[in-house]
């Protein structure tokens, strides 16, 4: 049986790590190199980076930064932000990404990720999906960091993200965004039971039993969480080990 994945995010702005609600309202949540380290140590399964104003301002990915994090992880380490051409692939796996993660330009211009997945392999390329859902019950995708709404729907644009070449489907629900009030199972699990490549749930994480109602209900192949990981809310292991008591298939 594949183990479900506990991955801790460090949305990074100016260097430092940051958490918002919603997408709003950031705070400084600390040093990405010392916290990355830690959850190393703690027993995450994965690290995701994500540079969350790169694609806003029009920037490269701190590919710097990312060689720090780099030499002081051990586990598998997803980076994205700024991501538009294979060129910018090369340069994340040479400072240390193990896979990159791929949004608002791939969605403009969704031949990247036929592009990635033929450079690097479909496992290289991670899809990542804002979603937010909306008065008529549809959950639609968001693009710059939030800031843009388009009138495509994440399922559909999961699907056709996943036919390009897409390896995995990273899924933040803005309405859940650092609510702490658990994760969007409704759209989790639509992607999850409908696509052949794992989904990682991102958005509302706020108790240990929101991480198994996910695994549980809407059949996610990986939960990724920050705030409750940088404020030391839940440590990783004592998360594991309630997962396994559960029988949430874990590695320990």
């Amino acid at each position: 049986m594949l183990t479900k994945r506990i991955i801790p995010c460090l949305d990074i702005k100016d260097g430092r790590t940051v958490k918002g609600t919603n997408f709003v309202d950031l705070r400084d949540a600390g040093d990405p190199v010392e916290l990355g380290a830690l959850y190393a140590q703690q027993g995450a399964d994965e690290l995701v980076f994500l540079d969350i104003t790169a694609t806003v301002e029009k920037r490269k990915t701190l590919s710097e930064l990312v060689k720090n994090i780099a030499r002081h992880v051990n586990i598998p380490f997803t980076v994205g932000g700024g991501v538009r051409s294979v060129e910018d692939l090369d340069v994340l796996l040479n400072s240390g990404a193990d896979k990159v993660s791929v949004n608002t330009a791939a969605f403009h211009n969704p031949q990247l990720i036929n592009d990635i997945a033929k450079a690097a392999g479909s496992q290289c390329c991670v899809l990542a999906i804002d979603t937010k859902k909306e008065e008529d019950g549809e959950w639609y995708v968001y693009l710059n960091g939030g800031r843009t709404k388009t009138d495509i729907t994440c399922f559909d644009w999961a699907k056709q993200g996943v036919d390009l070449g897409a390896g995995e489907i990273l899924l933040t629900s803005m309405n859940n965004d650092g609510t702490k009030q658990g994760f969007a199972l409704d759209i989790t699990k639509r992607l999850s039971i409908s696509l052949p490549v794992p989904v990682i749930a991102s958005g509302g994480a706020g108790t240990m039993e929101h991480f198994a109602d996910v695994f549980e209900q809407a059949y996610a192949d990986a939960a990724l969480a920050a705030s409750i990981f940088h404020f030391k809310e839940i440590e990783i292991r004592e998360l594991k080990n309630y997962l396994l008591q559960r029988q949430v298939a874990v590695r320990n």
